[in-house]
Protein backbone atom coordinates (compact mmCIF):
# COMPACT_ATOMS: atom_id res chain seq x y z
CA UNK A 1 0.00 0.00 0.00
CA UNK A 2 1.29 3.44 -0.91
CA UNK A 3 2.26 5.54 2.09
CA UNK A 4 0.58 8.95 2.44
CA UNK A 5 2.49 11.84 0.91
CA UNK A 6 0.77 14.76 2.58
CA UNK A 7 3.34 17.29 1.35
CA UNK A 8 3.17 16.16 -2.29
CA UNK A 9 0.93 16.64 -5.29
CA UNK A 10 -0.12 13.94 -7.72
CA UNK A 11 -0.71 14.94 -11.35
CA UNK A 12 -2.30 12.36 -13.66
CA UNK A 13 -1.52 13.09 -17.31
CA UNK A 14 -4.00 12.06 -20.01
CA UNK A 15 -4.41 12.49 -23.74
CA UNK A 16 -7.94 13.91 -23.88
CA UNK A 17 -9.80 14.75 -27.07
CA UNK A 18 -11.37 17.76 -28.75
CA UNK A 19 -13.87 15.45 -30.50
CA UNK A 20 -14.91 12.98 -27.83
CA UNK A 21 -15.74 14.20 -24.29
CA UNK A 22 -15.57 10.62 -22.98
CA UNK A 23 -11.86 10.38 -23.73
CA UNK A 24 -10.80 11.99 -20.46
CA UNK A 25 -13.41 10.22 -18.30
CA UNK A 26 -11.20 7.36 -17.00
CA UNK A 27 -8.41 9.76 -16.03
CA UNK A 28 -10.88 12.01 -14.23
CA UNK A 29 -12.42 9.04 -12.45
CA UNK A 30 -9.04 7.76 -11.28
CA UNK A 31 -8.21 11.25 -10.00
CA UNK A 32 -11.49 11.44 -8.07
CA UNK A 33 -10.82 8.04 -6.52
CA UNK A 34 -7.29 8.96 -5.45
CA UNK A 35 -8.41 12.37 -4.22
CA UNK A 36 -10.93 10.67 -1.96
CA UNK A 37 -8.24 8.44 -0.45
CA UNK A 38 -6.43 11.48 0.92
CA UNK A 39 -2.92 10.18 0.27
CA UNK A 40 -1.69 13.38 -1.39
CA UNK A 41 -2.01 17.04 -0.51
CA UNK A 42 -3.59 17.60 -3.93
CA UNK A 43 -4.52 15.57 -7.00
CA UNK A 44 -4.75 17.18 -10.44
CA UNK A 45 -5.32 16.08 -14.02
CA UNK A 46 -3.81 17.60 -17.16
CA UNK A 47 -4.27 16.74 -20.83
CA UNK A 48 -2.72 17.07 -24.26
CA UNK A 49 -6.03 17.82 -26.00
CA UNK A 50 -8.15 19.26 -23.17
CA UNK A 51 -7.91 21.75 -20.35
CA UNK A 52 -6.10 22.08 -18.14
CA UNK A 53 -3.31 21.41 -20.62
CA UNK A 54 0.08 20.11 -19.58
CA UNK A 55 1.45 23.65 -19.58
CA UNK A 56 -1.51 25.00 -17.62
CA UNK A 57 -1.16 22.60 -14.71
CA UNK A 58 1.93 24.18 -13.14
CA UNK A 59 0.09 27.15 -11.56
CA UNK A 60 -2.38 24.75 -9.99
CA UNK A 61 0.31 22.95 -7.99
CA UNK A 62 0.92 24.33 -4.49
CA UNK A 63 3.02 21.51 -3.01
CA UNK A 64 6.84 21.56 -3.08
CA UNK A 65 6.94 18.10 -4.70
CA UNK A 66 4.75 16.76 -7.52
CA UNK A 67 4.57 13.26 -8.95
CA UNK A 68 3.57 13.19 -12.63
CA UNK A 69 2.09 9.86 -13.76
CA UNK A 70 1.18 9.43 -17.47
CA UNK A 71 -2.18 7.70 -17.89
CA UNK A 72 -0.88 6.33 -21.17
CA UNK A 73 -0.53 2.78 -22.46
CA UNK A 74 3.13 2.76 -23.47
CA UNK A 75 6.52 4.36 -23.42
CA UNK A 76 6.41 6.14 -26.74
CA UNK A 77 6.01 9.40 -28.58
CA UNK A 78 3.83 11.11 -25.97
CA UNK A 79 5.63 9.96 -22.83
CA UNK A 80 9.13 10.44 -24.23
CA UNK A 81 8.71 13.57 -26.33
CA UNK A 82 5.43 15.46 -25.96
CA UNK A 83 5.02 15.40 -22.17
CA UNK A 84 8.65 16.26 -21.31
CA UNK A 85 8.57 19.09 -23.86
CA UNK A 86 5.27 20.56 -22.69
CA UNK A 87 6.09 20.30 -18.99
CA UNK A 88 9.71 21.38 -19.54
CA UNK A 89 11.05 18.27 -17.86
CA UNK A 90 14.77 17.67 -18.12
CA UNK A 91 14.67 14.08 -16.88
CA UNK A 92 13.15 11.96 -14.16
CA UNK A 93 13.67 14.76 -11.62
CA UNK A 94 13.24 18.41 -12.58
CA UNK A 95 13.26 21.65 -10.58
CA UNK A 96 10.55 23.97 -11.89
CA UNK A 97 9.93 27.35 -10.26
CA UNK A 98 10.29 26.00 -6.73
CA UNK A 99 8.57 22.66 -7.36
CA UNK A 100 10.44 19.37 -7.63
CA UNK A 101 8.84 17.29 -10.38
CA UNK A 102 9.10 13.49 -10.32
CA UNK A 103 8.29 11.96 -13.70
CA UNK A 104 6.95 8.40 -13.30
CA UNK A 105 6.45 5.51 -15.72
CA UNK A 106 3.14 5.29 -17.63
CA UNK A 107 0.46 2.98 -16.28
CA UNK A 108 0.48 0.70 -19.33
CA UNK A 109 3.95 -0.73 -18.65
CA UNK A 110 3.04 -1.90 -15.15
CA UNK A 111 3.40 -5.65 -14.59
CA UNK A 112 -0.17 -6.07 -13.35
CA UNK A 113 -1.60 -5.09 -16.75
CA UNK A 114 -1.19 -8.72 -17.78
CA UNK A 115 -3.62 -9.95 -15.12
CA UNK A 116 -5.89 -7.01 -15.86
CA UNK A 117 -6.14 -8.12 -19.49
CA UNK A 118 -7.08 -11.62 -18.37
CA UNK A 119 -9.66 -10.21 -16.00
CA UNK A 120 -11.24 -8.10 -18.73
CA UNK A 121 -11.34 -11.06 -21.15
CA UNK A 122 -13.01 -13.30 -18.59
CA UNK A 123 -15.56 -10.63 -17.70
CA UNK A 124 -17.00 -10.57 -21.20
CA UNK A 125 -16.57 -14.23 -22.14
CA UNK A 126 -16.42 -16.09 -18.86
CA UNK A 127 -18.64 -18.94 -20.01
CA UNK A 128 -16.49 -19.71 -23.07
CA UNK A 129 -13.72 -22.32 -22.67
CA UNK A 130 -10.36 -20.48 -22.96
CA UNK A 131 -8.84 -23.44 -24.80
CA UNK A 132 -11.39 -22.83 -27.55
CA UNK A 133 -10.76 -19.09 -27.64
CA UNK A 134 -8.30 -16.76 -29.36
CA UNK A 135 -7.51 -13.64 -27.33
CA UNK A 136 -6.49 -10.59 -29.38
CA UNK A 137 -5.00 -7.48 -27.81
CA UNK A 138 -5.46 -4.55 -30.15
CA UNK A 139 -3.54 -1.27 -30.18
CA UNK A 140 -3.18 1.74 -32.45
CA UNK A 141 0.19 1.19 -34.06
CA UNK A 142 2.30 4.13 -35.20
CA UNK A 143 5.42 4.93 -37.18
CA UNK A 144 6.33 7.64 -34.66
CA UNK A 145 7.78 5.27 -32.06
CA UNK A 146 8.28 1.50 -32.22
CA UNK A 147 7.93 1.18 -28.45
CA UNK A 148 4.23 1.99 -28.68
CA UNK A 149 3.63 -1.48 -30.14
CA UNK A 150 6.30 -3.28 -28.14
CA UNK A 151 4.28 -3.05 -24.93
CA UNK A 152 1.41 -4.92 -26.63
CA UNK A 153 3.73 -7.54 -28.11
CA UNK A 154 5.19 -8.03 -24.62
CA UNK A 155 1.72 -8.47 -23.12
CA UNK A 156 0.81 -11.07 -25.72
CA UNK A 157 4.03 -12.98 -24.98
CA UNK A 158 3.39 -12.88 -21.23
CA UNK A 159 -0.19 -14.03 -21.64
CA UNK A 160 0.88 -16.93 -23.85
CA UNK A 161 3.35 -17.96 -21.15
CA UNK A 162 1.11 -17.23 -18.16
CA UNK A 163 -0.98 -20.36 -18.21
CA UNK A 164 -4.14 -18.39 -18.85
CA UNK A 165 -5.33 -21.30 -20.93
CA UNK A 166 -6.24 -19.49 -24.16
CA UNK A 167 -5.71 -21.31 -27.42
CA UNK A 168 -3.57 -18.37 -28.52
CA UNK A 169 -2.92 -14.75 -27.60
CA UNK A 170 -2.30 -12.41 -30.53
CA UNK A 171 -1.41 -8.75 -30.96
CA UNK A 172 -3.03 -6.64 -33.68
CA UNK A 173 -3.15 -2.97 -34.66
CA UNK A 174 -5.27 -0.41 -36.41
CA UNK A 175 -2.56 1.15 -38.57
CA UNK A 176 0.21 -1.40 -38.97
CA UNK A 177 0.40 -5.16 -39.49
CA UNK A 178 -0.88 -7.46 -38.23
CA UNK A 179 -4.09 -5.50 -38.86
CA UNK A 180 -7.10 -5.97 -36.59
CA UNK A 181 -9.28 -5.91 -39.71
CA UNK A 182 -7.83 -9.36 -40.50
CA UNK A 183 -8.83 -10.80 -37.11
CA UNK A 184 -10.91 -13.61 -38.62
CA UNK A 185 -7.91 -14.81 -40.63
CA UNK A 186 -5.50 -14.48 -37.70
CA UNK A 187 -7.60 -16.28 -35.10
CA UNK A 188 -7.61 -20.07 -35.30
CA UNK A 189 -10.11 -20.78 -32.51
CA UNK A 190 -13.90 -20.68 -32.99
CA UNK A 191 -14.30 -18.04 -30.26
CA UNK A 192 -12.45 -14.71 -30.35
CA UNK A 193 -12.10 -12.15 -27.54
CA UNK A 194 -10.79 -8.70 -28.54
CA UNK A 195 -9.55 -6.36 -25.79
CA UNK A 196 -8.53 -2.80 -26.79
CA UNK A 197 -5.24 -1.83 -25.12
CA UNK A 198 -6.32 1.80 -24.83
CA UNK A 199 -6.88 4.09 -21.85
CA UNK A 200 -10.42 5.16 -22.72
CA UNK A 201 -13.48 4.17 -24.71
CA UNK A 202 -12.72 6.89 -27.21
CA UNK A 203 -13.08 7.21 -30.94
CA UNK A 204 -10.73 4.31 -31.65
CA UNK A 205 -12.16 1.69 -29.31
CA UNK A 206 -15.80 2.70 -29.69
CA UNK A 207 -16.00 3.79 -33.32
CA UNK A 208 -13.01 2.77 -35.44
CA UNK A 209 -12.26 -0.75 -34.19
CA UNK A 210 -15.90 -1.98 -34.30
CA UNK A 211 -15.96 -1.01 -37.98
CA UNK A 212 -12.67 -2.81 -38.62
CA UNK A 213 -14.02 -5.89 -36.83
CA UNK A 214 -17.25 -5.78 -38.81
CA UNK A 215 -19.48 -5.22 -35.76
CA UNK A 216 -20.58 -1.87 -37.17
CA UNK A 217 -20.84 -0.75 -40.79
CA UNK A 218 -19.98 2.86 -39.95
CA UNK A 219 -18.85 4.86 -36.85
CA UNK A 220 -21.56 5.14 -34.22
CA UNK A 221 -22.35 7.66 -31.50
CA UNK A 222 -20.23 8.72 -28.55
CA UNK A 223 -18.64 6.16 -26.27
CA UNK A 224 -21.03 7.01 -23.44
CA UNK A 225 -23.71 5.07 -25.36
CA UNK A 226 -21.60 1.89 -25.03
CA UNK A 227 -24.15 -0.25 -26.88
CA UNK A 228 -21.36 -2.04 -28.70
CA UNK A 229 -20.08 -3.40 -25.38
CA UNK A 230 -23.52 -4.67 -24.32
CA UNK A 231 -24.26 -6.66 -27.46
CA UNK A 232 -21.80 -9.54 -27.01
CA UNK A 233 -21.40 -12.03 -28.52
CA UNK A 234 -21.33 -11.21 -32.24
CA UNK A 235 -21.56 -13.99 -34.81
CA UNK A 236 -19.27 -12.88 -37.62
CA UNK A 237 -17.26 -14.53 -40.38
CA UNK A 238 -17.81 -18.03 -39.03
CA UNK A 239 -16.67 -17.17 -35.51
CA UNK A 240 -18.17 -15.99 -32.21
CA UNK A 241 -16.67 -12.61 -31.36
CA UNK A 242 -16.61 -10.87 -27.97
CA UNK A 243 -15.52 -7.23 -27.82
CA UNK A 244 -14.40 -5.60 -24.57
CA UNK A 245 -14.21 -2.08 -23.25
CA UNK A 246 -10.77 -0.43 -23.19
CA UNK A 247 -8.39 -1.74 -20.55
CA UNK A 248 -7.77 1.71 -19.06
CA UNK A 249 -11.38 2.08 -17.89
CA UNK A 250 -10.88 -0.51 -15.13
CA UNK A 251 -11.03 1.04 -11.62
CA UNK A 252 -7.87 -0.82 -10.57
CA UNK A 253 -5.84 1.59 -12.72
CA UNK A 254 -5.97 3.89 -9.67
CA UNK A 255 -3.85 1.37 -7.75
CA UNK A 256 -1.47 1.08 -10.68
CA UNK A 257 -0.98 4.86 -10.59
CA UNK A 258 -0.03 4.57 -6.93
CA UNK A 259 2.33 1.69 -7.72
CA UNK A 260 4.12 3.83 -10.29
CA UNK A 261 4.65 6.48 -7.61
CA UNK A 262 6.09 3.85 -5.25
CA UNK A 263 8.26 2.45 -8.06
CA UNK A 264 9.64 5.92 -8.73
CA UNK A 265 10.69 6.30 -5.09
CA UNK A 266 12.35 2.88 -5.06
CA UNK A 267 14.10 3.37 -8.41
CA UNK A 268 15.18 7.01 -8.31
CA UNK A 269 15.09 8.22 -4.70
CA UNK A 270 16.62 5.27 -2.87
CA UNK A 271 20.05 6.87 -2.56
CA UNK A 272 18.95 10.47 -2.13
Amino acid sequence: MTSPRKDCALVILGHGSTENPDSSTPTQEHAEDLRARGLFAEVHTAFWKEEPSFRQVWPLIESPVAYFVPDFISEGYFTQQVIPRELELSGRITQHNGTTAYYCDPVGVHASMTQLLLKRAREIAGDVPPEETSLIIVGHGTSLNTQSTQVIKDQAARLNASGGGYAEVLDAYMEEPPFIADWHQMAQAPNVVVVPFFISDGLHSYQDIPVLLGIESEPTEAASQRDVFRENPHRLRGKTLYYSRAIGTDPSISDIILDQVTHFDEEYLRDR
